[in-house]
């Protein structure tokens, strides 16, 4: 007995099938590329954390992070100790972790925490994870923070190296889909350099944050104490993404380091 194609019942078992078969193909492929994924994901984090304190190719305007081939070495090498901090809703740090006592209690490296998801917890009220990287530059110590935050179209990110009085020694910006030429220009060596010896403090040891400023009087970033860097034309609105993520995301770090002064 031959197979009526014709019939709405054939269509619909037809369309079901083959949602079950492409289902499981993407199932698999999932399943097999997750190792991957995620060491893929692993070097670039160490990248970016060695490139935010220093540790790159950079040659002339280009960036040019440490290969990945060498990137899992220059890691252990320069990164000292990693910590998690975790902070409650009024921003009072209430557990401090080892990398060791981290990865004993969640199975996973600090560097691999979710910033998004710990962002958007926080502003629902959950106690919020801070992950910081403690390394050394040229014999001086370096706290690496990562930040997250929204741009014009989507989500942008970035890592800031800081001394201990949160003096910015380097920084690196990335985006997900911000404007070519415009906003997606935070990742450029002319903004991202700017941010060198900035400072979040001012002099009475208050938080202020980085302003990416429109108009700022100092064009030429020469004044440090200013709290300001000098914008990307035509990018106001990726400015204040990064303005803002600078201003949330670092704040949160602030009692970590009076406690540095204290020890």
């Amino acid at each position: 007995m031959a197979l009526n194609t014709e019939k709405n019942s054939y269509t619909v078992i037809f369309a079901i099938g083959m949602v079950l078969v492409v289902g499981a193909l993407l199932a698999y492929l999932a399943s097999s590329l997750k190792p991957t994924i995620t060491e893929n994901e692993r070097l670039e984090k160490q990248q970016n954390i060695l490139y935010a304190m220093g540790i790159n190719n950079n040659d002339g305007s280009s960036v040019e992070f440490i290969s990945t081939a060498v990137a899992p070495k220059e890691f252990k090498n320069n990164i000292t100790e990693q910590l998690v901090l975790t902070v409650d809703a009024s921003g009072k740090i209430i557990k401090k972790q080892t990398r060791e006592e981290y990865l004993e209690e969640f199975k996973k490296e600090p560097y691999l925490i979710d910033i998004k998801k710990q962002k958007s917890n926080y502003k629902n009220g959950a106690p919020r994870q801070l992950p910081l990287f403690v390394g050394e530059k040229d014999g001086k110590k370096v706290y690496v923070a990562p930040i997250y935050g929204k741009g014009l179209w989507d989500a942008i990110w970035g890592y800031v190296a800081m001394d201990e009085n949160m003096v910015v020694q380097g920084a690196y910006f990335d985006h997900k889909g911000e404007t070519p030429g415009l906003g997606a220009n935070i990742k450029q060596r002319f903004f991202m350099d700017d941010f060198y010896g900035e400072h979040l403090l001012s002099d009475a040891g208050v938080f202020k944050g980085i302003t990416v400023a429109k108009g700022n009087a100092d064009p030429k970033n020469e004044d440090k104490t200013d709290n300001e860097v000098d914008a990307i034309a035509g990018a106001t609105i990726t400015g204040d993404g990064v303005t803002a993520m600078i201003k949330s995301d670092l704040k949160l770090y602030v009692p970590y380091f009076k406690s540095l002064k204290n020890m």
